[in-house]
């Protein structure tokens, strides 16, 4: 989308279960980029994410974030990100960060993904702020859709295992 400069515009829908209550929620995202990659060099961007509780109706965080790519080759790419949280549900900012790779086959069909992520603030309950993993494989047999399949470790602090199999549809823009 044009919004005075080209702006990435998605979301994500999340269905889930803890403590054997489910929720589902949607996470709308806005991202541009300030600094292009390029083999090479750093690429820079700023994104912000709102996350929405569907079944309660309420916005239950706030995340800006700034990623940073740089391209090693024109297959493997190293990432790190930075960036703030407020958690409405317990009124909580947070210092957030993450580092990951990303390696894939020449033809883009296989990308191999791991990354360390975590918060940094006060946290009420244990484990909120230690830091987690993921290491996932994507199939992207076609350049519109893909299938992740991660092991990681969970976000909400009840230091479980997850196993998270994600589909991707991108939609191509218009053409003029």
């Amino acid at each position: 989308v044009s919004m005075f400069r080209p702006v990435e515009v998605s979301a994500q829908f999340t269905r889930s279960r803890a403590d054997g209550e489910w929720d589902t929620a949607v996470s709308p995202k806005l991202k541009t980029n300030i600094v292009p990659t390029a083999i090479g060099s750093w690429g820079v961007a700023i994104s912000a994410t709102a996350a929405f509780d569907l079944l309660t109706n309420e916005n239950t965080a706030l995340f800006v974030t700034v990623p940073a790519t740089l391209r090693l080759s024109n297959v493997v790419r190293i990432n790190l990100n930075a960036g703030w949280q407020l958690d409405r549900t317990v009124n909580r900012n947070y210092f957030t960060y993450g580092a990951g790779f990303d390696w894939r086959t020449p033809d883009n069909v296989w990308t191999l993904t791991g990354e360390v992520f975590g918060q940094a603030g006060v946290a009420e309950q244990t484990g909120v702020v230690e830091p987690r993993f993921q290491l996932g494989l994507r199939y992207r047999p076609i350049d519109l859709f893909s299938v992740d399949l991660i092991y990681g470790r969970n976000l909400a602090g009840e230091r479980a295992n997850w196993i998270t199999l994600a589909t991707v549809i991108r939609f191509k823009p218009a053409e003029k």
